[in-house]
This record gives structure tokens, sequence and C-alpha cells, in this order.
């Protein structure tokens, strides 16, 4: 890479950068090749610079040294919230907005559930259809219905009325027959994959694929009604969607029979599974920052063992778990130089151990880290405004 940037006319110099370990991933080594050195007054020159180099085929973009997560003294504006839970008479509850499938803002999610505060929640699926990319990347649990696999092993909130805590989940989903037979099914509200077998909910929010799929629609008898794939999901069923071998499977055993579908959330600490009552709530998140009252990132379990993601600094929302089993909320602005530079991961799983978490989870950041109260951001998204998201931790009267 130097020697591209040497043979387009300009002086390049090598940085090396470590990657922190995480608890799950050790230190890594990589390296770097920069060009020149601007005020933010001269961000213009910069700019010229990466379109002169673009012009002769050298990938590049302006940069922000406070990005980088070497020292700092920051600035950092950063909002948090505690919940005294021996004052507390109100409870949290996690919402995916009005379905599972369209994004929507945490401001109005605040609302629709009548919220007194709140933050954004877990990572949504980007790399999907544009009409289906709320769904949640983990795990989704509201009102004790499960509207999202969980990736097994990634860390998670789970709340149980006013009580809430952080712990690594799996799911396990099972379509049984009254034939007989039994299958797992492979995902929840979600688009399907070839040879899979999917399970939407009534809150998925949007029509399935027409894939050449069969589908078997179960009302709340659990009797079934086989079509082809690509219809509603109307209110008080559920549709289970299967392709390749998976709908063959249905045609099999679903035609002219009856059939449940179990779901199961199971706490990988415990190995017990989550009741899933009317109280229950669980949200994944992007990763574990502190257990038991030390800094322990589980960047690798949680799939971000990156230098972008353990290193380089971002807007940040992390919701963490006290002595006294009190709520703690905090978002951390970024992108804002001279305003608040973000926080690496690393740094924020000691914010939130110094603010007294003895667990705490990393959520989405970037332009989606916000905290509302009365339905509005308290902080400063970095992308000028609210972003829509795939869901919300709430706190309600």
């Amino acid at each position: 890479m130097a020697e591209a940037v040497e043979f387009a006319g300009f002086t390049p110099s090598i940085l090396k950068i470590v990657q922190p370990a995480a608890a799950d991933a050790p230190a890594v080594e990589q390296y770097m090749v920069r060009i020149g050195l601007w005020s933010f007054g001269q961000r213009a020159k910069a700019d010229k610079v990466v379109k002169e180099l673009k012009k002769q085929g050298v990938r590049a973009k302006t940069d922000y040294l406070g990005d980088d997560g070497a020292e700092t003294t920051g600035p950092w504006d950063m909002r948090v919230l505690v919940v005294d839970p021996k004052r507390f008479r109100g409870s949290y509850k996690t919402s995916v907005g009005k379905s599972v499938a369209k994004r929507e803002t945490t401001g109005s999610m605040s609302k629709l559930n009548g919220a007194i505060a709140g933050v954004n929640g877990g990572f949504f699926n980007i790399h999907t259809a544009k009409a289906l990319q709320g769904d949640p990347v983990g795990v989704s649990v509201v009102g004790g219905r499960l509207l999202s696999e969980a990736v097994t092993g990634r860390s998670g909130l789970v709340i149980e009325g006013r009580k809430a805590r952080i712990t690594e989940l799996e799911t396990v989903v099972t379509a049984v027959s009254t034939d007989g037979t039994k299958t797992a099914v492979n995902g929840v509200n979600r688009a399907a994959g070839p040879e899979e077998l999917v399970l939407y909910t009534e809150e998925f929010g949007s029509r399935t694929a027409a894939d050449g799929g069969i589908e078997a629609v179960i009302d709340s008898q659990g009797m079934v009604k086989l079509r082809q794939a690509g219809g509603i999901v109307a209110r008080g069923t559920s549709v289970l969607h299967g392709t390749g071998l998976m709908a063959v499977w249905l045609q099999e055993h679903a035609a002219n029979t009856g059939m449940k579908v179990d779901t199961k959330v199971i706490d990988l600490r415990t190995r017990r599974a989550i009741p899933l009552t009317p109280t229950t709530y669980v949200m994944g998140g992007g990763v574990g920052l502190v257990r038991n009252g030390r800094v322990r990132v589980t960047a690798a379990a949680d799939g971000h063992a990156s230098i972008n993601m353990m290193l380089r600094r971002h807007p940040r929302t992390m919701v963490g778990v006290n002595k006294s089993g009190g709520l703690i909320l905090a978002t951390v602005d970024g992108r804002n130089p001279g305003v608040s530079v973000g926080a690496s991961m690393v740094e924020g799983a000691r914010l939130m151990r110094w603010l007294g978490a003895k667990q705490a989870i990393n959520f989405d950041g970037g332009g989606s880290s916000v905290m509302v109260v009365g339905h509005k951001a308290v902080n400063r998204p970095s992308d000028g405004a609210e972003r829509t998201v795939g869901d919300g931790l709430f706190i309600t009267p």
C-alpha cells in the first residue's frame, strides 16, 4: 500500500496498530498507511488528497486521529441514567415497535410503550431486503414471545419484571406435528435460506417471501392449512415457511394434521430454560463488557473481534446492572471532533465498571446510539437525527 501511495506521488508513513486483547481473543498487530496531517479547519485539503488517491486507484478516506483509540483526554459527552431498585415501582420492557420487519426510531417506540426513558437496542440486519431490516441480529423476546432467534453463545439482557441480568444465550425452536414427527426450526421472523424452516409470528409485519417454498399456516388451535409461500401472517396465526427439503417435510407432516411450535431460550450459564412469561423480555447485545465486576470483553464470541470494534472510537450505547440490581443506561456521543470523541470497546467497559456495573453489555452504536427521555433524544446522535433501528430498551411507569 505504501508503494502504491509513493507511485501516486505522495509520501506515506506506516503506523503499527495493536488491537487490544479481549477475554476470548488475543491482541493483534496490524498496520495502517497514512498521508499528511491537517487541522480541523483544513479538512478540505485532506479531502482533496483522498480524491486524488482514488483517481490513482488507491483506496483512501479522510480520518480523524481521535477515533484511533490511542490515549486521549477526550472530550467526552455522555448521558447516564441509573434506576434505584429500592424506589422504582415501574418495569423494564424491550420493544420492536409496531412490527419486527420494519425499523423505527427509539423515540417512536418509546411513545408506543408509554415509556419514561429508553435507549436503542441491539444490532439489526442491514444485509437483508430493505423491507426486513428491522429484524434483530440475535435474540429478541417481547412479553414472553420469541420474535428473533439467538446467535448461540452471544451475550444478552434478560428482564423478568423489575429484575435484569446479563448472560449468554441460545434458543431452541422445534416444530412438532401431531403425527409424532418433529424437526428443528432454523430461524424466526427473518428471510429463509435454502433448505430452511423459518417461523413467522403475527408480529412479523410483512409478507413472507414468494420463493417457491411451502407454508403451514397454524391457527390458535394448532390446526394447519398449507399454502404456497408468499402471504400475510394474520393475527392469531403463525406460519412455518419451508424451502427445499423443509418444504417437502411440511407437505409430508403438516397436511391434514395439527402442528405446534415449541420455543425455548436457554441461559448458558445455568443451562436452564428461561420461563417465557408476559413479563419476560430478552434483548441480544453486541458485546459483553463487564462480568462479576471485572472488565471482560467477549469480542470473539459476540462477533466483534476487530480493530474497528475493539480499538477505534464510536458513539456507544451500553447497559449494566449494579450490585443492588439497579439498571444503568449510558450513551457516549462520538464522531464529533472537539465535542465528543466516542469510546472504544475497552473504554466502554471501563466506563461501565466505573459507573458501578457488576454486569454490562454493549448495544448497537454509531448513528444508532440514542437515549430518549419523554420520547425525545437527550444526547446528540451522530447522524444529526435519530436513526431508525430494530429494537429498543425502555423504562416504563
